[in-house]
């Protein structure tokens, strides 16, 4: 009898503003039973105190307790470790998200530079054929930001620019947050109600 395998996602976090966009995205695929492989840059971890104020010398541990309670598994991976699971691409997984995405690791995604996991696990995405989908968090942007997100677009990595919407009425932060949490949820037709829809 065939068991069924469990469902990954690879969530890589840069040194771009808007760290709580991919806390509050892991946190949701976990509370969905999603099994998720967290890449942090270092540029990420700082992030994470200046915004979050998440600090800790055990990093691997504090993820494990700041994201404990939830029915999907949390797997950590250092940015360093250039040979785990998700930097090969005879590991399955169902697609990958950065966010948000910094215009560093964007440029190295797409111009295959891949010298860290986030961006080898990226690279390993694009080979495969498999969903990347990238959250740029930039303002304003210049000539060669665009042209690398251009390059990325035509490959079939899918942009979604951290821009939240005010059509459906947002009264909080946790409002806006969401709306881009299910976007990027949308872009791999994974049900939610994150966000009230157009029309509802």
């Amino acid at each position: 009898m065939n068991k069924l395998r469990p469902k990954n996602f690879v969530v890589g976090i840069t040194g771009a503003s808007g760290a709580v966009y991919g806390v509050r995205l892991t946190e949701t695929l976990l509370d969905m039973g999603y099994t998720v492989h967290l890449v942090v840059s270092n540029a990420g971890w700082r992030v994470f105190k200046e915004e979050l104020g998440f600090a800790a010398s055990d990093r691997e541990g504090f993820l494990n307790e700041q994201f404990k309670g939830y029915p999907g598994s949390l797997i950590y991976h250092p940015v360093g470790d250039i040979g785990a699971s998700i930097a090969s691409g005879s590991f399955r997984t169902e697609g990958m998200i950065i966010m948000p995405c910094s215009m560093g690791t964007l440029a190295a995604v797409a111009n295959g530079s891949s010298d860290n996991l986030m961006t080898r696990a990226a690279d390993v995405m694009m080979k495969e054929g498999r969903p990347l989908v990238l959250v740029p968090r930039e303002t304003p942007l210049h000539a060669i930001h665009l042209e690398n997100m251009l390059k990325l677009s035509r490959l079939g990595v899918r942009m979604i620019p951290a821009m939240p919407a005010f059509y459906f009425g947002p009264s909080s932060m946790d409002d806006m947050i969401n709306f881009m949490v299910g976007k990027v949820l949308d872009s791999f037709n994974i049900e939610h109600s994150l966000f009230r829809r157009w029309g509802e």
